[in-house]
């Protein structure tokens, strides 16, 4: 059992380090159920495959690994309740109902028993990229890292004044490959690349897509990018001016008001009512 224990803690500790997003089952308690026992754990991708580890038989497999798609969507953790019929009958629950946070599951095996399992989804640090080397853009960086955001940074590295705060650090807006998050995407350039990089935004999904300067500005820019072939609608879904309106002024201020926009656009459907 030793080293199942540890595979799984391995596989956990390699997805996060890579940014995967994966759920995690942990069976609670088990009565009369003879596959799996208490403290089991699997790990669940988001495609419904098990990677790791091993909660019981198909018994409870079916339930678990829907509750776990469902928590990667939400982000929500759930307890999901395998029992077998006429147990479910006494509590007065249909197989599939929710009581009081716990979603019920009809146990189809012979062996009967009863399993609850906690599923609960292990979703990466949402990403920022930020695309210039602006005292705004370090601003971002810098802020971003303290907001728990994973930074990457992209900018020529002779437009840099100083070393950004960054978990990566790109030499001009050719991106890659990026770790798989929910992504934000904010070009700070201030007169230095600007189509460049506001090329590189339009062609990279997010979330949130941006522009550090004025509405007229981008106007001018937009009718470029087109010029050179770019689809209207990538240019259009990038922000101009961003940020919220706080009256702000130095570049630090304007990297809060970003990030407040950011944070409402990361929160969005999590909070739930009455929290």
């Amino acid at each position: 059992m030793g080293d199942h224990a540890t595979d799984i803690l391995d596989t956990i500790s390699t997805r996060k380090a890579q940014g995967e997003p994966f759920a995690l089952a942990t069976v609670v308690r088990t009565v009369a159920a003879t596959a799996a026992k208490a403290g089991a754990k699997a790990v669940i991708l988001p495609d419904g495959t098990m990677s790791e580890g091993w909660i019981g038989g198909g018994c409870a497999r079916g339930a678990v690994l829907k509750a776990a798609r469902e928590a990667l969507a939400d982000g929500e953790p759930r307890m999901v309740s395998v029992q077998p019929e006429n147990l479910l009958a006494e509590l007065g629950v249909k197989p599939g109902e929710n009581r009081d946070g716990v979603r019920f599951a009809e146990n189809m095996c012979p062996s009967k028993g009863t399993m609850d399992v906690f599923v609960e989804p292990v979703l990466p640090h949402p990403s920022l990229v930020v695309l210039g080397g602006s005292p705004v853009a370090l601003s971002l960086a810098t802020q971003a890292r303290q907001l728990g955001y994973h930074v990457t940074l992209a900018a020529p590295s002779v437009d840099l004044t100083s070393t950004p705060d960054a978990d990566m650090l790109i030499d001009g807006y050719a991106l890659g490959k990026l770790n798989q998050a929910k992504r934000f995407v904010v070009v700070s350039t201030q007169g230095k690349g600007d189509e460049a990089a506001l090329r590189t935004a339009a062609a990279t999904e997010a979330a949130y897509h941006a522009f550090v300067g004025s509405r007229r500005k981008m106007a001018a820019l937009r009718a470029k990018l087109m010029a050179e072939g770019i689809e209207a609608s990538a240019i259009d879904r990038i922000k101009a001016p961003a940020g919220l309106d706080l009256g702000a002024i130095t570049p630090e201020e304007i990297a809060m008001s970003i990030l407040a926009e950011i944070t409402i656009e990361r929160r969005r459907g999590q909070r739930g009512a009455g929290r």
